[in-house]
């Protein structure tokens, strides 16, 4: 790098910011700019609503007395639900309400490890005193974006929900020129970042390029499979082991079974066999071979 580049917050909020990194070489505002935006956009943990249970209905095509909305529109409102969790198992929100009026997403009530980041949300619209809502939210971590039908078959009265787990919401990138001594062909990166509140763009961006940082290293300082594991002395086979399955080129739909049924790193992958992995939940022979092959590129053989 011939001239190091400044991070600049040109503006920030909980959910949008814009942020500048200057001065790069020509042509490398593009690189960096594609590059962070792709990363952003699918591959940050975040976490999202998956499982719904509500009292008295057992499918959403129905309705529940006194409540104006639907049941098809309630779990609509409940798939907008954003919340800040890190944690490793799902965990319950619970809402019980009363009545006339409004139902907001700050009703849901849970353990202090989840935070709802959009608690003004309109969940539905009770009418009457005698009305109530009573449902129990199940809240999992992961990346990407997975489908309903994804979760396999549930209890009766548990309606999955599709869950968009990514914390960034939106992401664009402009190139302008910038200065360095006489010379007025640099670039200037200029990101401009939307967040659903549980991370702040600044975070975004940061989190973004460590993802790539792993994956540049892996190319620069390649891994043997024999050296890899979670107590490896080396600071590269440290680094494979720590990636998250959702690093691993695989569907959103596999690397969510994995992390549901505990395998959460590269790391863990590395102490099993093809045999622990086709024992996990929604994961067949075509998807085991999918994770070998990934596996393999890492350096991994299982």
């Amino acid at each position: 790098m011939d001239h190091p580049f400044q991070i600049i917050t040109k503006s920030e909020t909980p959910t949008e910011g814009i942020i500048v990194l200057e001065p790069l070489r020509q042509g490398f505002g593009h690189t960096l700019g594609n590059a962070l935006r792709r990363v952003m956009m699918t591959h940050l943990a975040g976490a999202a609503p998956v499982r719904v249970k509500i009292k008295g209905v057992t499918h959403q095509f129905t309705t529940l007395k006194g409540m104006r909305e639907d049941i098809v529109e309630l779990v609509l409102n409940l798939k907008k639900v954003r919340v800040g969790y890190q944690g490793e198992t799902p965990e319950t929100l619970k809402l019980e309400a009363v009545g006339p009026g409004q139902v907001t997403a700050a009703g849901l009530k849970g353990p202090a490890t989840v935070k709802v980041v959009n608690p003004d949300l309109v969940l539905a619209t009770l009418a009457d005193k005698k009305s109530k809502l009573s449902l129990e939210l199940a809240v999992e971590s992961g990346a990407g974006y997975s489908l309903n039908e994804d979760q396999g078959k549930q209890k009766l009265g548990v309606i999955p929900l599709d869950a968009a787990f990514s914390p960034v919401t939106q992401v664009s990138y402009t190139i302008q020129a910038t200065r360095v001594g006489r010379r007025t062909d640099f670039d200037s990166l200029v990101l401009k970042i939307h967040t659903d509140g549980s991370i702040t763009p600044s975070q975004a961006v940061t989190q973004a390029a460590q993802i790539l940082v792993d994956h540049f290293q892996q190319i620069v300082t390649p891994v043997a499979a024999d050296s890899l594991s979670l107590a490896a002395s080396s600071p590269a086979a440290q680094r494979i082991a720590l990636l998250t399955v959702e690093e691993l080129d695989l569907p959103t739909r596999v690397a969510n079974s994995l992390r549901r049924g505990g395998y959460k790193t590269l790391g863990d992958l590395a102490n099993v066999s093809a045999v622990d992995i086709a024992k996990v939940k929604n994961i067949g022979a075509k998807s085991v071979d999918e994770i070998i092959s990934q596996l393999k590129q890492k350096g991994i053989n299982v």
